[in-house]
């Protein structure tokens, strides 16, 4: 396989959650910029920490890169990389230029800070499928676990999450990440979860190296089940592909191995 550099495609990489994943970083130049500063997010300290959209890389520079890649099979062309995805201000550009060149389904993870803003929202209904973060149940879970920048609420998020269903044609999921300080307000989150509906609800526990340690996996089912009547996809239970990736270095640093 080519193994050329790739400034902004780090994949394709394989994901429990989309199967083989190309990847695709539209915000960040060799540093996080992101709303939230997760306590387990894999790729350490935040370079930048924002809720102010901004054109951070040039659409025409992704399609040269997806121009030159090698033939690849893979599920999903997918938006998430070092930070937040939606804090780029030429998103929906982004995925309307790749739909004229590619045929493999758009997905966007972001982590729903920004969903409240109709802008956004209309960015991400032309994905085929959004991946919306949901932690916690309360603003001072979400403060704790998530560190959003102050301009963020958790009422906001909620209803951004609600606003985007209604209109939405595509999937959505919901992916709460569950460790040792949200695990016990589970059956709350569950609550919020089913006033959602989304079409699916991925179970996390941080896997990767990080500040905080996983759930174990006893704890991971019991939380699974607080979710009864949702579809539920849990990371210890999922099937996992072995794929290269294009970039070895740029995928290791994004999962806190670099």
């Amino acid at each position: 396989m080519n193994k050329k550099k790739y400034k902004y495609i780090y994949g394709p990489v394989p994901s429990w959650r989309l199967g083989s994943s190309l990847g695709i970083d539209p915000v960040s130049k060799g540093k996080k910029i992101c709303s939230f500063d997760c306590i387990y997010c894999q790729i350490g300290k935040i370079g930048l920490l924002t809720d102010e959209r901004g054109i951070f890389i040039n659409c025409k520079d992704i399609i040269e890169e997806l121009d030159s890649l090698p033939p690849l099979k893979i599920d999903y062309i997918t938006f998430s990389g070092a930070g937040e995805p939606s804090l780029a201000d030429n998103l929906g550009e982004m995925i309307r230029a790749i739909k004229k060149i590619r045929r493999e389904k758009i997905a966007v993870i972001t982590n729903s800070s920004l969903l409240h803003r109709e802008d956004v929202r209309k960015d991400l209904q032309l994905a085929d499928f959004v991946i919306a973060k949901f932690d916690a149940p309360t603003q001072e879970i979400l403060t704790t676990i998530n560190q959003p920048i102050e301009t963020v609420n958790f009422e906001h998020i909620i209803s951004g999450i609600k606003m985007f269903k209604e209109m939405y044609k595509g999937k959505l999921a919901l992916q709460i990440m569950f460790v040792e300080q949200n695990k016990g307000c589970a059956q709350d989150i569950a609550q919020i979860a089913k006033e959602i509906n989304p079409d699916e609800v991925q179970i996390n526990t941080p896997l990767r190296p990080c500040r905080v340690k996983p759930l174990p996996e006893s704890e991971v089912d019991k939380i699974e089940s607080y979710f009864k009547g949702l579809k539920t996809i849990s990371v210890y239970k999922a099937e996992r592909k072995e794929i290269s990736p294009l970039s070895d270095e740029e995928t290791l640093k994004r999962r806190g191995k670099v």
